[in-house]
């Protein structure tokens, strides 16, 4: 929906707020225009049900409105003494409307000084856990969101089973676009495994100011731009589209920003023709061909148990193995193990049709570019060979009409030779070079699919393991960014637990000697 469109309903709405409620603003000592004018009509219908002013911005923030509407719409109708179960489902089974049935047919008396205070404990139950609903909402939509990571394409940074706090406030909080969904859910509501959203409508993008800029080498969760699977892990055929905020959330390492040139030479990702230097705890991982001496009894056992490798050996014949994701450390080790005869990292040399932007090109996974990453306010020549790269951007990601017949491009039906973008884009890959899929695949990462930056890992399972092994000790309260290598504060959050419940022991005795 357009600003245009979106302004348009908000006066339908105030027209039908005002239409069933005048009379229900004059019983109470107001004027009946003061029910008409939008936002401050919402200040003085919360004075009227006795409720905080505050309360008025929880009704214009997307998804936390859904849950104060009918809050809003009972506790008004309670204000003029409609207090029964009836009145309450009808006031929320019919969207409000059962408000005007009140208005025009019912004698209408403003309670002033009713108590605020749930009569029943089942009523007091649904305040409290209404309040605990709307609190987490605005955390997990503006502060923080927890994530967990599905997949190996960040192994030794990040791992399978590693659950993360994602930060909304470092890159700046988006709003929901999404304006109708389960709260605290992304797009699938658990145990009834149904759709967890409406696509319509959808408001414009914003995102809030950020605290910092997105770097070279920030491990960033987005939404992945090309996504219409109907499940992350069913890649079975079925398609949704999605709405942006609610496709899948993806992690990868950040290795281009705007503005910047990439190559890719033999898996090295060069950034302005200088090679990317990695963050100091970034472990890229490449496949490596490896060949053993006959007879030696080589067990590839072995690159589990002591290197560390979760993804696994590929036998190829009986003494020549394909190690899918090695460090340059664990490469190192293994290359000096007196049975290997040789080792050389598995560069492709093929193209590869998958790449992007799938033009037909030489590109592969490993050798690829250049590629400019396009910046907001930047404009770049279009013509038959430029478009493949931008044509996602200009018909998807930016919303044109855009036809193409070799060079002759056009836009919005005018014929088009340059190309200014609106929003900034981002290189995204995994440090599992060979089992990532990112933008080597799907190409650039929008600016307004930016979802955060994930900071701290409080929980670490490891899906091969049981009992207490399964809870990786290392790992729990550690930081994802920094320098060195990862330290877990669990321990410090255990003394200060058990300081706090000492605390509490003692101010509980005190206070029961007084």
């Amino acid at each position: 929906m357009t600003l245009t469109g979106w302004f348009i309903f908000f006066l339908i709405v105030q027209l039908v707020h005002f239409l069933g409620t005048w009379r229900l603003y004059e019983a109470a000592g107001y004027k009946r225009w003061e029910a008409a004018v939008p936002v401050y009509n919402a200040i003085v219908l919360m004075k009227i049900i006795n409720r905080p002013t505050w309360w008025t911005i929880l009704l214009f923030i997307p998804i936390v409105n859904l849950i104060m509407f009918p809050v809003v719409w009972v506790e008004t109708l309670r204000s003029f003494g409609k207090n029964s179960t009836t009145d309450t489902l009808l006031g929320i089974f019919t969207l409000g409307l059962y408000i005007y049935y009140v208005n025009y047919t019912q004698p209408l008396n403003h309670v002033t000084d009713r108590s605020l205070t749930p009569k029943t404990k089942a009523g007091d139950t649904i305040s409290s856990l209404l309040f605990a609903i709307i609190v987490a909402t605005l955390v997990h939509t503006y502060i923080m969101q927890p994530y967990t990571i599905p997949t190996s394409s960040l192994e030794k940074s990040l791992l399978v089973g590693d659950f993360l706090f994602v930060s909304k406030f470092h890159y700046g909080a988006r709003t929901p676009m999404t304006t109708v969904a389960a709260p605290m859910v992304h797009d699938t509501v658990p145990v009834i495994n149904t759709k967890s959203y409406s696509k319509w409508p959808q408001l414009p993008y914003f995102r809030l100011p950020g605290a910092e800029d997105i770097e070279r080498n920030d491990i960033v969760v987005f939404n992945w731009p090309v996504d219409t699977v109907y499940k992350f892990f069913d890649r079975s055929g079925r398609r949704a589209d999605k709405p942006v905020d609610k496709k899948s959330n993806y992690v990868k390492r950040c290795v281009g920003i705007p503005g910047d040139s990439l190559s890719i030479r033999d898996g090295y990702v060069y950034i302005n023709n200088q090679e990317l230097v990695l963050a100091d705890r970034a472990r890229p991982q490449y496949s490596y061909i490896v060949t053993t001496a006959p007879g030696t009894g080589f067990d590839p056992r072995y690159v589990v148990q002591e290197l560390g490798v979760t993804d696994g050996v590929i036998p190829v014949s009986e003494n020549t193995y394909v190690f899918r994701a090695l460090t340059e450390e664990s490469a190192a080790r293994l290359k000096n193990n007196p049975v290997v005869k040789s080792m050389e990292r598995n560069v492709a040399r093929q193209a590869e049709p998958g790449i992007f932007p799938q033009n037909g090109s030489n590109w592969n996974l490993d050798n690829m570019g250049p590629i400019y990453i396009p910046q907001a306010g930047k404009t770049v020549k279009l013509d038959a060979k430029s478009l493949p790269f931008y044509r996602r951007i200009i018909s998807e990601y930016e919303g044109n009409d855009l036809k193409a017949n070799g060079d002759d491009i056009r836009i919005n039906g005018q014929v088009a030779t340059s190309y200014t973008f609106r929003q900034n884009y981002y290189w995204m890959m995994g440090d599992n070079r060979h089992n990532s899929e990112d933008s080597r695949y799907w190409g650039f990462v929008p600016e307004d699919h930016i979802v955060g930056k994930p900071v701290f890992i409080w929980m670490s399972l490891d899906p091969n393991a049981g009992g207490f092994d399964k809870i990786r000790w290392e790992r729990l309260f550690t930081t994802v960014h920094g320098d060195g290598q990862p330290v877990s504060y669990f321990k410090f959050f255990l003394i200060l637990l058990g300081a706090y419940f000492v605390f509490d022991y003692f101010r509980k005795k005190k206070s029961a000697k007084e």
